[in-house]
């Protein structure tokens, strides 16, 4: 251009070849556009992360259930399970005997839940039978029972109940009047304690 403020003809023809027309410049902004989502669409793509662990585990339909109620899925047959093995502190082959036949990933046995041959299975069938009995027949029938007698009421954590230890008498037996606050019977002590002894 020369120093007028006004393009000559041949520099005006020389501006518009060199600068890039309207529909050019959008063919160009296509390309790049097209180009930019073919590549992000071959990026190697990260699988999702796993929502919350690992799928929850399924339970086969429980057979052979002769005191539970039986159309209890195997889920709830599970969960009582579960609760049982805490309440005795047992695991589940105490009651539930190792199939030879039916080897686990871990290369162990897996248990056959219907087999009836061990004794302890039977027991606990019986135990079952009796909190459902005390449950029914007699702590519901006691306004404010509270809460229902289970396995854990009297094992709490052991397979065999300990014994209940008397804390020794600390009070004479007159019986002639309230005691002082002092001689107010205390609670026993815990399953499984040693009671304090006197001083």
């Amino acid at each position: 251009m020369t120093g007028s403020t006004i393009p000559t003809r041949e520099e005006s023809l020389r501006l518009k070849s060199s600068s890039p027309s309207l529909p050019a410049a959008t063919t160009a902004l296509l390309v790049a556009a097209v180009f930019a989502a073919a590549t992000v669409a071959q990026a190697p793509q990260a699988p999702p992360p796993p929502a919350g662990g690992p799928p929850p585990r399924t339970y086969p339909a429980p057979t052979n259930l002769k005191v539970l109620p039986k159309d209890l899925t195997g889920q709830q047959v599970h969960e009582i399970m579960e609760k049982w093995e805490g309440s005795l502190g047992a695991h589940c082959n105490t009651c539930h005997t190792p199939d030879p036949t039916n080897i686990g990933p871990n290369g162990r046995p897996r248990l056959n839940f219907a087999d009836d041959s061990k004794p302890q299975k039977s027991t606990a069938r019986l135990m079952y039978k009796m909190t459902e009995d005390i449950n029914g027949n007699y702590i519901s029938m006691v306004e404010n029972s509270g809460a229902p007698v289970t396995c854990g009421t009297c094992h709490r954590g052991h397979l065999g109940p300990e014994p209940f230890v008397i804390p020794p008498d600390e009070h004479d037996h007159d019986h002639e009047g309230p005691r002082p606050a002092q001689d107010a019977p205390q609670s026993p002590p815990p399953a499984g304690t040693t009671p304090p002894q006197p001083k």
